[in-house]
């Protein structure tokens, strides 16, 4: 083979590795996307760095592929539906403790399907896995259940915390805590995905209150 066929054969050879690597770079990229949504943008944003934001979601998909996650049971999916009711009705009556009792329950919630429930951070980065299109009514509604510990949440702020709450709780159980009939389906932002209905009021449900603790 002569010196410049050799060269050209190198040259094609390097191209065809490059094309591959590039390919796989593509398609793992995809597949991130795929899975985390929404926060495949935010963490490339938050990063600043798409290299070190993928590096860092390949790293969450590791930490959850070793947890022992399990499915509720259909007992208790009734129990906390049955549990979320409540908190809804609590509303009517006192916004500030149905938002504090709401975030209990989605806490309890996390912790029962397998979640380690540590720092908030460590609860948004295992829980972006396979909730990841939910996960930002998480932060808002932790956000204002903030604010409302701090006395700085109003009426209506605490109304959304409860209707992005319902959302990440939706979510984990599986299923819609409670019937749609008689809900106002009104979201803070009709485009968002997973979003839920708003609060009920008492007169929507005639049915003795119920205990929200297990």
């Amino acid at each position: 083979m002569s010196p410049t066929a050799t060269i050209v054969l190198i040259v094609v050879v390097l191209i065809v590795i490059a094309a591959v690597v590039y390919g796989i770079r593509v398609m793992r990229r995809k597949q991130l996307q795929n899975t985390f949504g929404p926060e495949y943008d935010r963490a490339v944003a938050d990063s600043g760095s798409r290299t070190e934001a993928e590096k860092e979601l390949r790293e969450r998909e590791k930490r959850h592929a070793s947890l022992e996650l399990k499915p509720l049971s259909a007992e208790d999916r009734a129990t906390y539906s049955a549990n979320w009711e409540e908190v809804q009705i609590q509303f009517v009556d006192n916004p500030e403790r149905a938002v504090t009792a709401a975030d209990d329950l989605v806490t309890r919630l996390i912790t029962d399907r397998g979640y380690p429930t540590g720092e908030y951070d460590e609860r948004l980065a295992n829980l972006s896995v396979e909730h990841a299109r939910t996960l930002e009514h998480y932060r808002q509604a932790h956000e204002i259940s903030q604010r409302n510990t701090a006395g700085e949440a109003n009426t209506e702020d605490l109304r959304q915390a409860l209707v992005h709450y319902r959302a990440l709780f939706a979510d984990l159980l599986g299923t819609d805590p409670v019937p749609s009939t008689g809900i106002n389906n009104s979201t803070p932002d009709s485009t968002s995905e997973g979003t839920a209905p708003a609060p009920r009021a008492a007169a929507d449900d005639d049915s003795p209150a119920r205990d929200t603790t297990r």
